[in-house]
């Protein structure tokens, strides 16, 4: 018989090895297993299905194409005079299509699979995991976001002040209020299961949202993105620091990225509420 080897000892109770953080009976499932596996599935995604991911890629490019080559022949030097907000407006928009149809696209795409209840039966209940579910999106949209960004200042010879915490920070408060939206879109999706001609109706309202800096007017400020789009204007055109902002500004954006995310989350809790009390959880 052979020797039993380190791996054959069965382990000390609560010993562990540096970097294990698989959960335990005696250790059970945490915020940052569930964070790490929901990051680990958006990778995942991304990486199997390379087509659909560069496709997404190209489609938002020849957007963008066509709304540049396209604005030059018909309005000339008008268009290249304003190329800079445009390129940084197109930007905050892929940006927030990202954030909002990451949660109810994924909730329409699990009562289709029939694999909701999975959501429903963890022990951190279903708004937490969808809500993570929504920010792995928002760190993969991002990603994205950033290689058509590079793309847009190639092909148009456009300077931008690219000061990374800023834009980090105030595109990510922006797009945490459109977040808000996609968490009750997505609970109102359990609710009504069909409901994606108005959700892609509402992502073509992101472009009045996102030039409410054009109209100027003051009360777009408690809108989603509006706001946001303002400041991140001002951040990758003028060059302004985040430091630089007043307390006014910083406070506003912060106060509605908040006020809109509890609301959708509370939107969601409601809907998913309704629909385990009405049974029609998992139906399709």
């Amino acid at each position: 018989m052979r020797a039993p080897s380190r791996s054959d000892e069965p382990s000390r109770a609560g010993e562990s090895h540096p970097g294990e953080l698989q959960p335990t009976p005696s250790r059970p499932a945490s915020y940052l297993h569930l964070t790490r596996a929901v990051l680990y599935r958006e990778y995942l995604v991304f990486v199997r299905y390379p087509a659909n991911a560069v496709g997404g890629i190209v489609i938002s490019l020849f957007f963008f194409g066509v709304l540049f080559f396209g604005g030059q022949m018909v309005a000339g030097q008008a268009l290249t005079d304003s190329i800079e907000g445009i390129i940084v407006g197109y930007f905050l928009w892929t940006l927030s299509v990202g954030a909002y149809s990451s949660i109810s696209n994924d909730i329409g795409s699990d009562v289709q699979w029939g694999t909701l209840e999975r959501h429903v039966m963890t022990p951190f209940g279903f708004a937490p995991v969808a809500l993570l579910k929504g920010v792995a999106k928002i760190v993969r949209t991002f990603l994205i976001s950033s290689v058509i960004l590079a793309v847009m200042i190639l092909v148009t010879g456009t300077t931008l002040a690219l000061h990374l915490p800023t834009i980090v920070v105030v595109a990510t408060l922006s797009i945490v209020s459109v977040l808000g939206l996609g968490l009750a879109a997505g609970g109102i999706t359990v609710l009504y299961k069909q409901i994606g001609n108005w959700l892609n109706l509402l992502q073509f309202g992101f472009v009045v949202l996102v030039s409410a800096p054009a109209f100027d007017l003051g009360w777009m400020r408690a809108l989603p993105l509006a706001h946001g789009s303002t400041l991140l204007q001002q951040a990758m055109v003028e060059g302004i620091r985040l430091w630089e902002f007043s307390l006014v500004d910083l406070s506003i954006l912060l106060a509605v990225a908040v006020v809109y995310l509890v609301g959708g989350y509370l939107v969601f809790e409601y809907a998913t509420a309704r629909a385990r009390r009405l049974g029609v959880l998992g139906d399709y």
